[in-house]
Formats: C-alpha cells, sequence, structure tokens
C-alpha cells in the first residue's frame, strides 16, 4: 500500500468477516476447555509481573466462510506454490531506512516529488536524530508535523547498506528477504514509480549517470539499459543468493507516479500522446483556456497515483501496460535471458492485488513459473483471500486475516478468548488448500501498520470500533496523527514480554513468518509515517525521543539497539529452522482455558510433535500433560529467560509444565530412547 492513505484505509478496506458479537461478563458466549491436557490455575504472588485486570470481555467471531460448505475437491496448486517457502523467514526492508551504506549517492533536493513547496536550506535527515524533532527547514513550513515535512524527509539508506549488513541478516537467521519498492519514484516509499525497469538511482552508486541513460529510453525494451543502481541490485541478489537466501521485490501493477514516462508523454502531448489509452483520462486539457481541466483517474483520489486503464471487457489491464509490465517482469526474473532465472529475483510481493483484474494476474502468474517454476508471489489481501488466490494463481497472502487480526485480538489485547482464537485460526487456515497453507506470510506489522511494540502499548482500548478486526489497523486508533490519545512511548518490560508471545506465535504457527525490519531491534512506532524510522544499528549512537508531535508533556525515551530481544527472536528463528515439524507439521489447538487465558497446540509431522503454549493470564499455569514412560518433554525455548528450561514435574503419568504469566514455552514431545 502506497504511503499517505491512512485517512482512506478504513474506507477501502470492505471486510466481508461477519460482525463481532461483544459482550461484557459471560453472556452470549460458551467458554469451552478441550480435554487433550487437564489445566490448574495458580496465583502468582508478583503482580508487578501481571497487567492490569479489567472487566472480562468475550468477542465473538465468526469466519468468514462460516456456515458455507467446503468444496470437496481441493483445487491442484502445487505448480504455483514453491516448496522453500514452508521454511522461510521473511525480513521486510523498507529500502530507504535500513542503513545508509554510502554517503556519496544521497538524495538532493531535487530528486524529491515537489521541489517547489519544500525550502531550499532542505537536507538529508540525520539517521539518529529524534523522530518527532523538526530540523530547521521543515520548521520554515507551515503546518504540522505530520502535514508539512515529514513525508520531504529522506534518510539516505541505499543499496550498499544492504550489502554491509547481509551479515547481520543471515546471522539472525533470515533466508528470505522482501523489499519494498526498489524501482525509481519521487517519494520515500516508491509506489509512485517512475520506471519499473530501472532501480532507484539514489539506491545506486551513480544517480546522476543513471538518470542520463533513464532519459534516453522508451516503452520499448530495445533501447533498456542496465543502470549502475540496476547492476548493483543484480549483485546484491547474487550475494543474497551465495547465502542461500531468496529475494521477492514489490510490484505494482495498479498505478504509477505521474513521472513515469508513460503518464509524463500523456501529462505533456495529451490526446496526441500514444499512451493516452494506458490510462483512464476524464478530461484533457483545452489549451484555449488558461485553466488546466486535464483530469485522470488515481488510485483512491491520490492525484500523485494515476490508475491504470483496464481492457475493454474490464476482465484485464490494457493491453499496453500490460505488455509493459509482462517485459519488466521478464527483466528482473531472468536478467540476461539465458533462460537460468538463477540471476533473477525469487518473486513478488504485488500491491493492492484485489484492484487489479484476475484475468491479469492468471497470466502474469502463469509467465512468472515459466521464468522460474519455484517462484513465490505473495499478494497483498487484508480479507479471505481464497478465492484471489487460488483463481489468480497465486502462492500465498500477506495474513492479516488469518493471522494479524487474530494474533492482536488475543495475543495483543487479551480480548479474543483462547478457544475462539484457536478456533478461528483453524477455520482461517482451512480456507486454503493445504499446500496454501504453508505459504500463507504470517506477519504483525508491516509498513502499513503501527509496529508490533506500539500496538501493545496501545492495546485492549474499548470499545473496538471495528470489532471483526479487532481494530487492526483501523486509523482512528493506531496514531497520534488521528488520535490525540495515541501513546508514542517506548514499550515497557511487561510490554516485551506480550511481544514475545507474538514471535513466539508466528515463529511455531503453520506458513513462514515476516519480520518488519527492527522489530527484532527493539522498534517501536505509530502508523505510517511513523513504522518507518530509520533502523535502529548496535553500532550507532541515537538521540533520545524527548519531543511530542502534538506538543503534549511526554517523558523521554531512550533509543538504543535492544539486544537482549534481538537473542530472543534469533533463538526463536534458529529454532524453527532447526525443527522441520515447525515448518511442515499439522497444526492442532491442544487447550483453551478462557478463564486462565491460556492456550495450547501440537505440531505433528511424520511421528514428530511439538507442543507450544501460551499463557497471556495474570497467574501462574499449572498444565499437565499426558506423559507415560514411553514419552518425554523436552523443553525447547521459554520466552522468559534465554538460559531457562521450562518446569516439568514428572507425576502419575502426566507431566506439570508451569508457564508464568505472560509466559510462553516450546516442547518437544517425543519417544523416550530408554
Amino acid at each position: 500500500m502506497s504511503s499517505r492513505i491512512c485517512e482512506c484505509f478504513a474506507a477501502r478496506c470492505l471486510w466481508s468477516v461477519a460482525a463481532c458479537l461483544i459482550a461484557i461478563g459471560s453472556t452470549g458466549c460458551q467458554r469451552q476447555q478441550q480435554s487433550s491436557v487437564t489445566p490448574t490455575t495458580t496465583v502468582d504472588a508478583s503482580p508487578s509481573t501481571a497487567p492490569a485486570s479489567a472487566d472480562p470481555v468475550v468477542v465473538v467471531v465468526s469466519s468468514s466462510r462460516k456456515n458455507k460448505t467446503p468444496p470437496k475437491v481441493q483445487p491442484d496448486v502445487s505448480r504455483f506454490v514453491p516448496d522453500w517457502v514452508a521454511e522461510a523467514v521473511f525480513y521486510q526492508i523498507f529500502p530507504d531506512r535500513f542503513r545508509n551504506g554510502d554517503f556519496e549517492n544521497d538524495p538532493t533536493r531535487e530528486s524529491l516529488e515537489d521541489v517547489t513547496s519544500i525550502p531550499e536550506a532542505w537536507q538529508v535527515s540525520p539517521w539518529t536524530g529524534d523522530w518527532y524533532a523538526r530540523a530547521d527547514w521543515e520548521r520554515q513550513l507551515s503546518g504540522s508535523f505530520f502535514e508539512k515535512g515529514v513525508f520531504d524527509r529522506r534518510y539516505g539508506g541505499d543499496l550498499q547498506g544492504v550489502l554491509d549488513r547481509l551479515d547481520y541478516l543471515q546471522d539472525l537467521g533470515i533466508n528470505a528477504i522482501y523489499f519494498n519498492p526498489v524501482f525509481y519514484g519521487k517519494s520515500l516509499h516508491k509506489y509512485d514509480g517512475a520506471s519499473m525497469h530501472h532501480i532507484d538511482p539514489y539506491f545506486g552508486p551513480d544517480p546522476a549517470g543513471d538518470l542520463a541513460i533513464i532519459e534516453r529510453e522508451t516503452s520499448d525494451p530495445k533501447t533498456w539499459q542496465w543502470t549502475a543502481a540496476d547492476k548493483q541490485f543484480l549483485e546484491l541478489v547474487k550475494e543474497i543468493h551465495a547465502r542461500d537466501m531468496r529475494v521477492i521485490i514489490d510490484g505494482v501493477f495498479n498505478h504509477t507516479g505521474r513521472d513515469f514516462f508513460a503518464f509524463a508523454d500523456l501529462r505533456e502531448k495529451q490526446a496526441a500522446s500514444p499512451y493516452k489509452e494506458w490510462y483512464i483520462v476524464q478530461y484533457f486539457d483545452d489549451p484555449v483556456t488558461p485553466q488546466n481541466e486535464f483530469r485522470y483517474k488515481s488510485w483512491w483520489g491520490f492525484e500523485s497515483l494515476p490508475e491504470f486503464a483496464e481492457n475493454k471487457t474490464h476482465d484485464d489491464l490494457h493491453p499496453g501496460p500490460k505488455a509493459y509490465v509482462m517485459n519488466i517482469t521478464r527483466r528482473w526474473m531472468d536478467p540476461d535471458g539465458d533462460g537460468d532465472p538463477s540471476d533473477g529475483i525469487d518473486g513478488w510481493r504485488l500491491d493492492v492485488a484485489n484492484e487489479v483484474p484476475q484475468q491479469f494476474w492468471e497470466d502474469w502468474n502463469t509467465l512468472v513459473r515459466e521464468l522460474n517454476p519455484d517462484a513465490y508471489t505473495v499478494g497483498e489481501f487484508w480479507d479471505d483471500a481464497r478465492d484471489h488466490l487460488v483463481g489468480g494463481h497465486f502462492s500465498g497472502t500477506m495474513n492479516y486475516h488469518g493471522f494479524a487480526y487474530l494474533a492482536k485480538g488475543f495475543l495483543i489485547d487479551g480480548i479474543l478468548t483462547p478457544h475462539d482464537f484457536g478456533q478461528e485460526l483453524v477455520a482461517r487456515l482451512d480456507e486454503y488448500p493445504q499446500k496454501m497453507q504453508y505459504a500463507l506470510q504470517n506477519l504483525i506489522d508491516s509498513h502499513d501498520t503501527q509496529r508490533v511494540g506500539s500496538m501493545i502499548v496501545n492495546r485492549s482500548r474499548q470499545p473496538y470500533l471495528q470489532p471483526d478486526r479487532f481494530d487492526y489497523d483501523v486509523s482512528e486508533r493506531v496514531s497520534p496523527r488521528y488520535d490525540n490519545e495515541y501513546s508514542i512511548r517506548k514499550p515497557n518490560d511487561l510490554e516485551r514480554q506480550i511481544q514475545r508471545l507474538v514471535a513466539l506465535m508466528q515463529m511455531t504457527f503453520v506458513g513462514p513468518p515476516m519480520i518488519y525490519y527492527g522489530d527484532e531491534a527493539g522498534m517501536w512506532g505509530a502508523d505510517d509515517p511513523c513504522n518507518r524510522l530509520p533502523m535502529v544499528w548496535d553500532d550507532l549512537i541515537y538521540d533520545d525521543q524527548s519531543t511530542d508531535p502534538l506538543g503534549r508533556d511526554r517523558e523521554t525515551d531512550t533509543v538504543q539497539f535492544n539486544q537482549e530481544l534481538h537473542d530472543f527472536y534469533r533463538q526463536l528463528i534458529h529454532l524453527r529452522r532447526k525443527y522441520d515439524v515447525l515448518e511442515h507439521g499439522d497444526f492442532e489447538p491442544v487447550v483453551s482455558d478462557d478463564d486462565a487465558k491460556f492456550f495450547a497446540f501440537r505440531r505433528t509431522l511424520k511421528g514428530k510433535s511439538a507442543l507450544v503454549a501460551i499463557n497471556r493470564g495474570e497467574a501462574t499455569y499449572s498444565w499437565e500433560v499426558p506423559c507415560d514412560t514411553a514419552r518425554e518433554l523436552q523443553s525447547l525455548i521459554v520466552t522468559w529467560d534465554p538460559e531457562a528450561k521450562a518446569d516439568i514435574v514428572r507425576r502419575d503419568g502426566v507431566c506439570i509444565v508451569t508457564v508464568p504469566p505472560l509466559g510462553g514455552v516450546v516442547l518437544a514431545d517425543r519417544a523416550n530412547p530408554e
């Protein structure tokens, strides 16, 4: 999703999920406890480790396909779902904000969107500065923090910065990278592409030389050259592959920017432009009049994002832009055109995929697999995406609907009951063909949402404005830009415990997890633009955050790399990659204790078994797991201490596992070697 669109997001998302019923107390909801294990509860003597109590609220959710008869024959999607993705751990990189590795290629004032509105004193923003403090050039602009300046900031992140930090990602355990747009665009986010066949010159080593090359080209691929930034990106792909890692990039095929070559030509030549049918022109300019009557359809009314036209039957893109997209797809998936895709990218994340006709996606995804049978294509869908994925031949979806919403409701807000959490995880997972279930990208946050740390700081506000999604990414609740009560402070220790539970669930659920850059380093932030701060690195010293964008009083927060949290994420990631049962195993909830807010599930694969338990409650939980002499439980990881093991006591045919408040544990359930 593009930047500067938070205000229209709620209107854009037309959810088909049935509305939640909220009731106070136990009214309207039958609490259930599954019988695979026998739970008992012990009150903890340390209330400081428990969250503040609140009146119990029960949220009853229903799957978007509830009461629908599932298809008797699941479609064969194996051609479009590569085997490797089930074993992937994704890391999302927002290029301008990850690492500045080359200060010689930093953006200039002339490279920005609307130079005439930007003071001549503009300069690249300091990487380590107080985010909400406005620079001198920003203070010359009228308006608030969110109205002027922040969207014109550039921090100089580039491809060299990623190259310099590949070892960091590899050590973390990452084996797949997703890049937000890397193609040439004037905005900070690059969803307003000026080209799809070139990497942004300011991400590469020779911006001036690249711009001169781009100026001489047309839509004809025969005129396309490889710029310095293009070549450096291909070198980055090579280095990623050398580490047995994969790379996918953002594809934005619904709209372009106004500097895109076809639209720039249309804007200049009007009805005489050969690209006039590529876009939806409502009015051409009348040269006789002093005013400019040129009007066109743009994405959600944002004039900086003109939309591509569809064909005459409105079931495909117009042949012109469609052919262009097919050509750039070939360019980046098989750069040298020799039929060997090993020098190209491994897949795509597709922006606003539901706003592009399905026939295009069928044809495009077919081409992608002709170029690379192992390619992964993941669509941006915020609702039940089954029909889109199967019909359009995608591999998977960004799993907001099947994971992120539910994780917020139970793990973060503590409102969704464990029973309903488990029930909905199963129901929403079962919407998809089995192989596709292991390709659903499980994220908790992204460039389009508040960061998980701030999501937790601002949790549990009632009543929900959109109960069916537990107010996940509801504009009125995710930023001080729209909510005067939104807290911008740093997460405290208790809130970091909750973040660990979220990470635990991500790393042990069905489907590849995806980490938004910096979550593992302790970064926090409200929704766009505050979710796009420069990455916090351990070799840099950062200014404290002491400024408030609304002028409110606030306590000063230190900003530094959170080594302890990073090490926990690393431990979790390596655990997932070590045990194939966590990557390929079946999923089954085994206990749901709504009163205690305790949830546990089992992953099984070819006789192997792992148990995962999460205590979202305020009291220590004693979990009784059947374990006769033929079985043993081995503690693999706990969330409260990197060196600790779970307390397991065997007694009378059961193993009693003690899980503290806001604690989680992963156990191997295996045959006793004795």
